[in-house]
């Protein structure tokens, strides 16, 4: 999952970039994209590995852009050359400034900014959608096609993000390759005073942010830059005192997988014991797809056992010995924690 970070000028974008990272990119380098991959902390992951002892123990991980937050010339919004980047990404995570920054000109304002930037997408999703529907009119598109074109501009003329549209409302395999702004999934990361890490988000804010369809989360970047870079051991006293049971990158990404419905299985042995990030609902052939597409091409069946009863027995050979171990077909849905074992022939 490749998520991109992105925030007008002086909202503490790159200092967030840094808390969830454990990087050091300095503010102001320059509006050059930087990536940073973290792993996805879960402890069934390393209680696997523990009882198999692999050579190689692979987290599930997530992968930030630091995405250059410089306003155009002619405009007070972001510039072409960073929606270009925004378009690249899967999941958009907008910084928003709610501490007094004295190089930024005017008060901190999260939901005027909030504001601004969802204006910004739909008036950019919305000359996309115009575009298509000129070239329609002279490519001959399906009647189907371009009724859904028009139902979107419709949506986007109103004011409101495609990402707010049931499945039901979007047949989304019709938007592959558009690179929609407004239905990538958003999270917003409003950014404080350490005084106010822990305290809620208004509810004018919290109400907006719903209204959007996406989701929010407050932190001090500066303090928690600081911690994320310190021993495991220590992070946990430095959070207390600022009223935190967990760090912002944990939080981040419990929230990630619940607004992208995220789940993960794992593959376990000798050599390497590995989580792979799936959608909820999907079925065992195509996630086997994900280990390799040969395993999806040739997908015979998969041997499945559920974490916790793997836990519980301690090992393969005794689960199936108590007939616990699940032989399931291409249509079984994955559920999250199992162990999967693909049987395949190409």
């Amino acid at each position: 999952m490749k998520i991109g970070l992105v925030g007008y000028a002086g909202s503490g974008k790159t200092t967030v970039f840094n808390t969830m990272t454990r990087l050091a990119v300095p503010v102001g380098y320059g509006g050059e994209v930087r990536l940073g991959t973290v792993r996805v902390p879960d402890e069934r992951i390393e209680q696997l590995s523990g009882i198999f002892n692999p050579k190689k123990t692979t987290y599930a991980e997530m992968i930030f852009c630091d995405v250059p937050g410089e306003r155009g010339a002619e405009r007070k919004g972001l510039s072409t050359r960073a929606f270009v980047t925004i378009r690249q990404q899967e999941a958009l995570a907008l910084v928003l400034r709610d501490f007094e920054n004295p190089t930024v000109e005017g008060i901190a304002d999260p939901l005027r900014d909030l504001n601004g930037f969802s204006d910004e997408c739909i008036l950019a999703d919305l000359e996309l959608v115009e575009g298509l529907l000129t070239r329609a009119r002279k490519d001959n598109m399906s009647p189907a096609d371009r009724d859904r074109l028009e139902s979107m501009r419709g949506v986007l003329e109103d004011g409101r993000p495609l990402r707010t549209l049931s499945a039901d409302e979007l047949d989304r395999d019709c938007l592959k390759g558009y690179q929609l702004l407004t239905d990538r999934p958003l999270f917003v990361v409003v950014n404080r005073d350490e005084d106010r890490a822990a305290d809620p988000l208004p509810d004018n804010l919290a109400a907006r942010i719903h209204e959007l369809g996406a989701v929010g989360l407050a932190l001090s970047a500066t303090v928690e830059a600081e911690i994320a870079v310190l021993h495991t051991d220590d992070q946990a006293a430095f959070l207390q005192d600022l009223g935190l049971t967990e760090s912002a990158l944990a939080r981040f990404i419990r929230a990630a997988y619940g607004l992208l419905d995220l789940i993960s299985f794992f593959t376990v042995g000798e050599d390497e014991v590995r989580a792979w990030t799936i959608t909820r609902g999907m079925s065992a052939r195509k996630a086997a797809g994900k280990i390799h597409s040969d395993l999806e091409r040739g997908f015979i069946r998969a041997e499945v056992i559920p974490y916790e009863v793997f836990v519980e027995h301690g090992s393969e050979q005794v689960v199936r010995g108590v007939g616990l171990a699940q032989t399931e077909g291409k249509e079984y849905v994955v559920a999250d924690g199992d162990i999967m074992n693909v049987r395949f022939n190409v």
